[in-house]
């Protein structure tokens, strides 16, 4: 993915960093093909600008207080085709080829869970990899 070059009404329309919490932005990972949600994470100023240079998702880790390369741990890389943002510039969209689970609990989305009508909450998708044979530790996720 390349960085595209930009004029001075088109900044205007980048990313606001200093509207959310912190200097960070949710950011939602979709999938290109299917549209599907796949996850919800926070990007900063310096995470956004990654994934622009490198066609990678590259999130903000709030638990470890650092950049956070989707993969590096587990392999399961999500690939950039396209890069939105919303009308009032503090949401991101990135539509992606994932690579493997894009869920830490090893589902293929992070949505994996369904509220019923009574409250109740099941599972409705089957895990694709065990979350202990990727990570081992269960503190590390990517």
């Amino acid at each position: 993915m390349t960085t595209p070059k930009t004029t001075e009404t088109e900044t205007a329309a980048m990313p606001n960093f200093d509207a959310g919490a912190n200097g960070l932005l949710p950011a939602i990972a979709q999938d290109a093909q299917s549209g599907r949600v796949l996850m919800m994470a926070w990007m900063n100023a310096e995470a956004f600008e990654e994934t622009l240079q490198t066609g990678q998702a590259t999130y903000y880790s709030r638990s470890r207080g650092k950049l956070w390369r989707k993969g590096e741990t587990s392999g399961h890389r999500q690939r950039v085709r396209e890069v939105r943002i919303d009308c009032d510039a503090d949401a991101i969209l990135l539509k992606v080829d994932q690579v493997g689970a894009a869920c830490h609990e090893g589902f293929a989305s992070c949505f994996f869970r369904v509220v019923d009508s009574d409250g109740g909450v099941r599972e409705v998708e089957k895990r694709l990899v065990d979350p202990a044979e990727v990570y081992g530790d269960a503190s590390r996720k990517s």
